[in-house]
């Protein structure tokens, strides 16, 4: 007994202070959102770590695939709080989950209150079972937790003031959508070109309307709406290019070219160590059309290859067996200035280096510090002189645009 109030005293010590960090980091910003991560105990939603592990502001790992895959995990700290900021959870609102982790439906459930409704779904029965004994034994009974594919949404207890996705969708599946009350707000991690963000959509006319994106990465859906990504590989398993949607590419062509000398062109524009080009990157994926995200491992080999801005996935053009991606370089150590360029190889690569470093600086010119990208949803039989100008990013069950506001507005 002794033990295990010393483990409850550190767990709440842990608690207050991965909230002081998402309060300095931006990451919470309103008082309800505080309260409720200082409410609910993460260590019940993440028995199998250590006390430090749960209130790290990283995931939790709750199960893998045969190949070592995460196909569920309690989401970071820092995303969720971010997530459930764009979705502004009132008292008494009735809310969906899909995914179910089960401490983010628990911080749902103290948004709501006692007056409130959520219900959380998922597809994996391991998952709903696992989420069902954690919000039990944290005290969190009134939450509902539904075995089946979130495709279909859950209608029985529809319509929901707030719907909050905690999986990655390549779409927005009709029926989920249908099931958003008339004034209410759906928050979901959309893979757009291959780049994810977690859009916060209203009802605008016919269609769904963003009133904010953020980056964020999730495990992607299964089930009806699963769209996995296509990876080329270019080089072994060193460099590969993710492709999304319907793109094709010259793949031989592309090996070849990794393969001849890298050219390079510089932009001029100039970027601080810590601050994030997440809209540039979005901004590159609306303006080409054969674009891709060019990723690597962190072996020697891979280094030597590509320097990309992100190992992760970065923005890059293809033009049959010519490709360029974006990087940057370091231009005054003393205090952490970079500028943004482009590396590129093959017989177009100067061109399309040079086409890159255009983009990037009107993006620089017209977006940078302006407002961010509008995205709409609109149903995929939307006749074309209907939809606002913008990247068309066709899907299963929409279409959607990516608009970017007049230089004017950008500037104001």
């Amino acid at each position: 007994m002794v033990q295990a109030a010393v483990d409850e005293q550190r767990a709440e010590q842990l608690r207050h202070e991965l909230v002081a960090q998402l309060v300095r980091d931006g990451s919470i910003v309103s008082d309800e959102v505080r309260r409720a991560f200082e409410a609910v105990p993460r260590h019940l939603f993440a028995p199998e770590v250590s006390l430090e592990a749960a209130y790290a502001n990283d995931i939790v790992r709750t199960k893998v695939d045969e190949q070592g895959v995460t196909t569920s995990s309690v989401s970071a700290p820092w995303l969720q709080a971010a997530m459930l900021e764009q979705a502004r959870i009132e008292p008494g609102m009735r809310c969906l989950e899909v995914g179910s982790g089960g401490f983010n439906a628990a911080l749902m459930a103290e948004l709501t209150g006692p007056d409130g409704e959520v219900t959380t779904v998922d597809i994996d029965p391991d998952v709903t079972a696992r989420a069902r004994r954690c919000l039990d034994a944290a005290g969190y009974g009134r939450v509902r937790v539904v075995l089946a594919d979130a495709e279909a949404g859950v209608p029985e207890h529809a319509p929901y003031d707030r719907i909050v996705v905690t999986v990655g969708m390549w779409d927005v599946p009709a029926r989920l959508s249908e099931q958003l009350a008339e004034s209410g707000r759906l928050v979901v991690p959309l893979r757009l070109r291959g780049l994810r963000r977690s859009v916060c959509l209203t009802r605008e006319g016919a269609g769904l309307v963003s009133v904010g994106h953020i980056m964020a990465g999730f495990v992607d859906v299964q089930g009806v709406g699963a769209r996995p990504e296509r990876l080329v590989p270019l080089h072994a398993e060193d460099v590969a290019l993710r492709l999304d949607d319907d793109l094709t590419v010259d793949e031989d062509g592309l090996r070849a070219a990794l393969g001849q000398p890298r050219v390079s062109a510089w932009s001029g524009v100039r970027f601080g160590g810590q601050e994030p080009f997440d809209e540039l990157f979005l901004w590159l994926a609306t303006v080409f059309d054969d674009f891709a995200l060019l990723t690597h491992n962190r072996s020697a080999a891979a280094r030597e290859l590509v320097d990309p801005a992100s190992p992760i996935g970065t923005p890059t053009v293809v033009d049959g067996p010519s490709l360029a991606y974006l990087t940057y370089r370091k231009v005054q150590a003393e205090d952490d200035t970079y500028e943004f360029g482009a590396h590129a190889h093959g017989r177009l690569g100067v061109e399309l280096a040079e086409a890159m470093c255009d983009q990037v600086r009107i993006w620089h010119r017209e977006h940078r510090n302006g407002p961010p990208a509008r995205i709409t949803v609109l149903a995929a039989d939307t006749p074309a002189d209907r939809l606002p100008e913008g990247r068309i990013v066709p899907k299963r069950h929409t279409t959607i645009v990516i608009s970017w506001p007049a230089a004017g507005d950008a500037r104001r």
